[in-house]
């Protein structure tokens, strides 16, 4: 049996940088092919670049997850090269605010949010996952073991923010992260209970406060901390959960 037929491989979007990277890299080392998804194409090959010279099997590919051709195109070149997909990891995400500190985003405040920036967030945020998935499922049915993995926030946990004593209490309201964080934990469950007959775990993961560019590197935890759990989701064995929501600390409130 040659080596592709036998050796993982993995998508993750969002990946030239932060989490993502940190994601692709654990991946690598634990013998998966890993494609590191990217906007900027020459963004994705120095990422990719540089993880294969650490020794990884990485590869570069362009991927908007809002851009539906890109997506399309991207899924096309996975199938030519390789013919499955074994694990995606939905990590490509914006905050709407820019690379601000939590407590700056002012204009997430729902009262004064603009609409614009609202459906942009949820565009790449809810719109995209959707996109990507679709498009990789085909490959995905393809592989023995496939694994998806959203990525969300402990701000997407209605129980937690509703909280008026929790630890989040002291976020400022959002009406454009946050919620569309929430949507995508609920779109997970929705992937889950339809794909669970065919074997695919599908699972939302916090990674917590990570020190990235998103929050202005604000965040006490590195992205490898923070991408821990991506990790461990995407390695799940053919008993593990599905249609859950999880941090590093274990299974999260809804």
């Amino acid at each position: 049996m040659n080596e592709q037929a036998t050796q993982k491989i993995a998508l993750v979007t969002g990946a030239n940088k932060g989490i993502g990277r940190a994601a692709a890299e654990r991946l690598a080392a634990l013998g998966m092919t890993v494609l590191i998804g990217a906007r900027d194409p020459r963004r994705g090959e120095e990422a990719a670049a540089a993880l294969r010279a650490a020794g990884g099997d990485v590869h570069a590919i362009t991927l908007n997850v809002t851009d539906q051709t890109a997506v399309r195109e991207a899924a096309e070149q996975i199938q030519e090269r390789f013919g499955r997909l074994d694990v995606l990891i939905n990590n490509a995400g914006i905050t709407g605010s820019g690379n601000v500190s939590p407590e700056d985003a002012t204009d997430q405040i729902p009262s004064t949010v603009d609409l614009d920036m609202v459906r942009a967030v949820f565009e790449t945020n809810v719109f995209g996952v959707i996109a990507v998935t679709n498009a990789m499922l085909p490959l995905l049915r393809r592989s023995p073991a496939p694994r998806i993995v959203n990525v969300v926030s402990h701000a997407a946990s209605l129980t937690l923010m509703s909280d008026p004593d929790g630890p989040f209490a002291a976020l400022l309201p959002s009406a454009a992260y946050s919620p569309s964080k929430s949507a995508l934990s609920a779109l997970t469950v929705q992937y889950a209970n339809e794909l669970r007959k065919d074997g695919i775990l599908v699972n939302a993961v916090a990674p917590g406060f990570v020190d990235t560019d998103s929050n202005d590197h604000t965040g006490h935890l590195t992205p490898a901390q923070g991408a821990a759990i991506l990790v461990r989701m995407a390695t799940l064995d053919t008993d593990g959960p599905t249609a859950g929501f999880f941090g590093e600390e274990g299974p999260l409130p809804w």
